[in-house]
């Protein structure tokens, strides 16, 4: 499958240096809305610049790779999807349910496939964690807590203005790692509770950007409980307001037979530990079987094109994306109304990787 991608910025270089790992999908040009990144991307991996248009015209390519800001997603996801193409766009999937909806409903009308980030839950981790469930090692799941604290991105992002605005924040920029390893590990969100709160409305930069200053359209900080249809209740808390914390961090699991220690969904590897009730005394490693513990961002496109190719379902699904999408939403939703909020999607657990591939294999 021929890739062109839209949006050169800071995530794309991740994208870029995995490109050839895959031989589901070739990366062949590259599109920014400023002429001169997209130029300086072409130059240093080989790619052709174009465009926007030029890209999307393009009968040669067959998808988009959409790493645009997130305010941009839905408008890019729509115009690829109206080109006959396939998309795989960068979290979040949109900044409302509607934008979200819309970007389903074309591609589904026009038959072609939509994804979206993150696809760090294809690493061995989170891999690991998933099989370990679902053999029941730690029994059946009752609660849980998942920990993202931090000062915000103002001290290393090039340009983090957009963190602070409609689609910004903690919750839509970093949940969507927490929310998808949690969908992968447990199914679908019923339910969700949620307060929000801001520590300032005007960011000051630090080190990269000293002498800067953000204004803060949106909450930093969310504090949400998780009600899952499996019946897991689930504490979410993801912050910009942290400062320092002592160890709260990444996502652990508890269960009737026992606890699971997640490492941080942001990585595909990581510390996975697990304590089972009459076993063991203390927390114990688990072995992890699985290939892909590197930091293989493009998985999850190189999925769909190998879904397209098999007829099967990709597992960094539209729906996938869009229930997550839901979750945040209805967060918002709750906080902003104080009342608890019932999601009105639902979706499928990804398939799991199987034990044994090789590099660049997905089934």
């Amino acid at each position: 499958m021929n890739i062109g991608l839209i949006g050169c910025g800071n995530i794309s270089h991740a994208y870029l240096k995995n490109g050839k790992t895959f031989k589901q999908t070739t990366l062949r040009a590259c599109a920014d809305a400023r002429p001169e990144a997209a130029k300086a991307c072409a130059e240093t991996y080989g790619l052709k610049a174009m465009s926007v248009d030029e890209l999307l015209a393009d009968p040669s390519i067959d998808a988009i790779l959409n790493l645009t800001t997130p305010q941009s997603h839905v408008a890019i996801n729509l115009r690829a999807i109206e080109a006959g193409k396939h998309v795989h766009c960068e979290k979040p999937f949109g900044l409302d349910r509607e934008g979200g909806r819309r970007v389903i409903e074309a591609a589904k009308a026009k038959g072609l496939r939509v994804g979206c980030a993150p696809d760090t839950f294809l690493g061995g981790g989170h891999q690991t964690c998933r099989k370990l469930i679902d053999q029941g090692l730690i029994g059946r799941v009752v609660s849980g807590t998942a920990f993202m604290l931090c000062h915000g991105h103002e001290s290393w992002h090039p340009a983090p203005a957009f963190y602070y605005q409609k689609g910004g924040g903690p919750l839509f920029d970093m949940g969507p790692y927490y929310l998808t390893a949690l969908v992968n590990l447990l199914g679908p969100v019923a339910r969700v509770s949620a307060f929000t709160n801001r520590s300032t409305d005007l960011r000051q930069g630090l080190k990269a950007n000293e002498g800067k200053t953000f204004p803060v359209e949106i909450d930093t900080h969310v504090s949400a409980l998780l009600e899952f249809a499996s019946g897991a209740i689930i504490t979410l808390i993801t912050s910009f307001d942290v400062w320092k914390h002592s160890n709260l961090k990444d996502i652990e699991l508890h269960g009737t037979e026992g606890s699971l220690h997640i490492p941080d969904p942001n990585a595909f590897n990581g510390d996975i530990r697990f304590f089972k009730a009459g076993l063991s005394a203390d927390w114990a490693p688990a072995d992890n079987p699985f290939i892909y513990n590197d930091n293989m961002r493009g998985i999850g496109l190189a999925d769909l094109a190998a879904g397209v190719a098999k007829g099967r379902p990709h597992r960094c699904s539209g729906d996938l994306a869009f229930h997550v999408l839901d979750i945040m939403c209805g967060i918002c939703e709750s906080a902003a109304e104080g009342r608890c909020v019932a999601l009105s999607t639902t979706c499928e657990r990804p398939a799991p990787l199987p034990v044994g591939l090789l590099a660049g294999e997905l089934d």
